[in-house]
């Protein structure tokens, strides 16, 4: 009898609507057991001997079950041993086996819709149970538990060992892996401009075909030294040949000398349509800085000098997104250089809907903390030392 581990194939013998009450407990050692090789066409000609077919409470005994022809038993909260034992031979045949529904339901000569309410009765009453087990360098708990403790749309946790340089090609592989998966029609993207991570993840990522965008546009200056402008500029143009966009520059440092000049230069038609682009963002790629300069941006001319950065410091600034600083909480903090900056606006970059975060590395644990804490961003792709500490404190 092919029970919870048998082989055989469960055959009672036919017993009659009349003689299903009776029959219930007399046919319990009539069924025999045969090699599953030899499987034939099984009958059940009475729903009663197992217990009957979605019985509800408060039925009424001998109902006729007009689907399986059947006599239907009165209902109860528990049920009969003949109907787990059915339970749990649909459930073997479907999730062990793989058989298909409509075979199952051709071999017990029963319905498939029947086959269907089994199988998910079988889940209901934990005969089915679903079980995950992520394989090693997956970090699933630790992603669901940094969304929930920070508010995050989701996460992305990567299996890295080192700092600064040693985490920007797993962290990078991650980024283009998840822009692949995630980007939708009709996107207008925003980025940012001197991330390194940033630049390797367009190298690594897939074309998309149809187009996914609509625009590439960088959220802060992407004009500095002549030796490093090219690396911002093929961040953007990469990014949009890649989804199919039209690139939009910033022409124009993400720092300049003064207020005056800054002004100046938002009035350019060119920057002043970079400018109009931004309120048209719905997805934002960018990159993590903590107080401290990375080479690439320290190289580009756009760095803050040594100064500013105590003073940043002094005002308990830990990190910045597009060249604006905030503090160990998430604030934004009022530094000397804001109204000389060329990028987009706090406000205006939180408006936008998805806002992906890529940082990695022990140096940018306080940085990554105040951007997840002050709704910088709401998707985080990281490495699992940075996710571990952040869940912590």
């Amino acid at each position: 009898m092919d029970h919870q581990g048998g082989t055989g194939v469960f055959r009672p013998r036919a017993v009659s609507g009349r003689a299903a009450a009776k029959g219930r407990h007399e046919n319990s050692g009539a069924a025999r057991s045969e090699p599953r090789g030899e499987a034939r066409s099984a009958t059940w000609p009475d729903d009663s001997v197992f217990g009957g077919d979605d019985v509800q409470p408060g039925a009424q005994p001998g109902r006729q079950n007009e689907e399986e022809g059947g006599t239907v038993a009165a209902a109860s909260s528990t049920p009969s041993p003949d109907h787990m034992r059915l339970l749990v031979k649909v459930a073997r045949m479907y999730h062990e086996r793989g058989v298909r529904q409509p075979e199952i339901a051709a071999h017990l000569s029963m319905s498939q819709p029947r086959v269907s309410r089994l199988l998910k009765e079988a889940v209901d009453r934990g005969v089915v149970r679903t079980v995950v087990v992520s394989p090693d360098g997956v970090h699933a708990e630790l992603e669901e538990a940094l969304a929930e403790r920070y508010g995050l749309r989701d996460a992305v946790v990567v299996e890295v060992e080192g700092a600064g340089l040693d985490v920007i090609p797993a962290l990078a592989a991650a980024t283009a892996t998840y822009l692949d998966a995630t980007l939708k029609g009709g996107d207008v993207i925003g980025v940012s401009s001197w991330s390194a991570t940033l630049l390797e993840s367009v190298k690594v990522m897939r074309a998309k075909t149809p187009s996914t965008a609509q625009e590439v546009v960088q959220m802060v200056g992407g004009s500095g030294s002549p030796e490093v402008q090219l690396h911002a500029t093929r961040l953007t143009s990469r990014l949009a040949e890649l989804t199919g966009a039209r690139p939009v520059f910033a022409p124009s440092a993400a720092l300049v000398g003064s207020k005056e000049l800054r002004d100046l230069l938002s009035r350019e038609p060119a920057m002043a349509e970079v400018m109009h682009a931004w309120s048209r963002i719905t997805l934002a790629v960018l990159g993590i800085g903590p107080i401290e300069p990375s080479p690439l941006l320290r190289l580009s001319g756009n760095a803050i000098t040594p100064e500013d950065q105590q003073q940043l410091k002094r005002l308990g600034a830990v990190g910045d997104v597009c060249a604006r600083y905030f503090d160990a909480d998430g604030v934004a903090v009022d530094a000397p250089f804001n109204d000389r900056i060329i990028g987009i606006e706090p406000d205006r970059l939180r408006a936008v809907e998805r806002r992906i975060g890529v940082a990695g590395g022990t140096n940018k644990i306080a940085a990554v903390r105040g951007a997840v804490r002050g709704g910088w961003i709401n998707i985080l792709i990281t490495d699992a030392e940075v996710a571990r500490a952040l869940l912590a404190e």
